[in-house]
């Protein structure tokens, strides 16, 4: 029997009626995540739990391989059955870490399961889920809807094309799919034969013939324009930090030509090109009123043996400990100074810095927009108990948290919504301990109603999809 009772993470009576009379009922608003377009538009039917659960997840693979797993289990050629054996095997030894919370949730939520998975009954779990898998409740869109989602965007390339997106729309595919901006690969000028690789697919996409720097931001801006019209309305990068430079500091022009003809850049014109290339893409964001968003202090692709091996996104990324604070205040600033900023979400990835972030968003909030500058949810590393309930701690000691838009899965996974589940319980949790505790008053349903807008009020007002 499963230790998630109707009250899990639910510590007293005043947290119980936030989540079930307020928190609950709410709809989803899945602003960020990494699902598969293709598998949404045709509503993709999974074949066994192993593809819909285990695929392309990076937070399972290292702690198989933590438990000393092959890797012939893990990313191998290992079949379907054989992976989830060696899942269920270790599962049971990841008590305290979040995978062993979200396992068991998922697998109650939507499969029905109560009993604990083990290595003695995997073999009934993957003939009961992968049977419910079949059905229409748990194709690709059953998933969304068995958890009320509302919204999902996905997180596109500038080169990627939209016939899924547009496909579901001509569909009328519910959840509403839409895509994100992610420009990573557009200033990601390390490697200059990737680059240029990169540039060539880019002009196939834009149109544009890329001859110069100008040319660059002209496809980009082609790109923005035609994202915009396929509904996008946010954009998502994903840099180590921010960097912040005199303009004009390099020649950008003459640092694009030694890309172009494959030259390496010095480290100082590495960072140039993305700080320039960043702002000016910002802007065109501003201008078509869109929301920006900032993953930043993830060490990404740190085992060289195994990124040979596996490629990136594969379970090789830390928590960085880049400086952030006076680069992030001074490209805000930059942007800012001619009121330029969007709509901004910063995500911190190293615990640390969370009072940086924090106090960071309020520099630049003026009045304009409700909850302009947001401190962006718990991620990755940080998406368990300890790592959100700290960022709703440092938000509100700092911050407004009445204004904040609340949780996203950043997930590849369409089985992680329960994700939002574990969000909410833990903030009706906070809640209700300071109630308990005559920090704050004895008010349910106004309390219930802030509840209700971080869950998803004030995302919804906030996106305006």
């Amino acid at each position: 029997m499963s230790f998630i009772t109707d009250n899990f993470l639910l510590h007293n009576k005043y947290a119980q009626a936030l989540y079930h009379d307020y928190a609950k009922q709410m709809p989803i608003i899945d602003y960020h995540n990494h699902l598969d377009p293709q598998q949404l538009a045709s509503d993709h039917q999974f074949e066994n739990i192993a593809q819909a659960w285990l695929a392309g997840d990076h937070y399972k693979w290292r702690a198989m391989r933590t438990l000393g797993i092959d890797e012939k289990y893990i990313t191998g050629d290992a079949n379907d059955k054989e992976k989830f054996q060696k899942w269920a095997e270790a599962v049971p030894y990841l008590v305290r870490n979040p995978l062993y919370h979200w396992t068991h949730l998922e697998l109650q939520r939507h499969f029905g399961i109560t009993e604990l998975l083990s290595a003695d009954n995997a073999k009934m779990m993957y003939r009961e889920t992968s049977a419910q898998l079949q059905q229409k409740t748990h194709s690709a869109l059953g998933l969304l809807n068995q958890m009320k989602v509302e919204v999902v965007c996905t997180t596109d390339d500038p080169v990627d094309d939209f016939r899924h997106h547009q496909k579901a729309r001509k569909d009328n595919v519910r959840p509403t799919i839409l895509p994100t901006f992610r420009p990573d690969k557009a200033y990601a000028v390390e490697d200059p034969i990737s680059y240029c690789n990169y540039v060539a697919v880019l002009m196939q996409a834009s149109g544009v013939t890329i001859a110069s720097y100008a040319d660059l931001l002209s496809a980009l801006k082609k790109r923005i324009a035609h994202f915009h019209e396929n509904g996008c309305r946010l954009a998502d990068h994903g840099p180590e930090q921010l960097y912040y430079f005199e303009f004009n500091s390099f020649d950008i022009e003459k640092v694009f030509k030694k890309i172009l003809s494959g030259k390496s850049l010095e480290i100082e014109e590495i960072r140039y090109f993305k700080f320039e290339t960043l702002v000016h893409v910002c802007r065109e964001y501003h201008k078509h009123g869109w929301v920006q968003q900032f993953h930043l202090g993830a060490l990404r692709n740190t085992n060289e043996r195994m990124l040979r091996q596996l490629g990136p996104d594969t379970g090789f990324d830390s928590i960085g400990d880049f400086q952030q604070g006076y680069p992030l205040s001074k490209f805000l600033n930059l942007l800012d100074s001619t009121d330029q900023l969007a709509k901004t979400i910063l995500y911190n990835l190293n615990p640390a810095q969370n009072e940086v972030f924090a106090t960071m968003v309020g520099n630049f909030n003026d009045g304009s927009v409700r909850g302009k500058m947001q401190y962006g949810s718990g991620w990755w590393y940080l998406d368990q108990l300890d790592g959100m309930e700290k960022q709703l701690n440092t938000l509100s000691n700092m911050g407004v948290l009445s204004c904040f838009v609340g949780m996203l899965t950043d997930s590849r996974s369409l089985l992680s919504f329960p994700r939002h589940e574990y969000f909410r319980r833990l903030l009706c949790n906070i809640f209700g301990n300071d109630i308990e505790k005559g920090l704050l008053p004895t008010d349910i349903e106004h309390i219930g109603s802030i509840v209700q807008d971080i869950c998803y009020n004030n995302a919804k007002q906030y996106f305006d999809f």
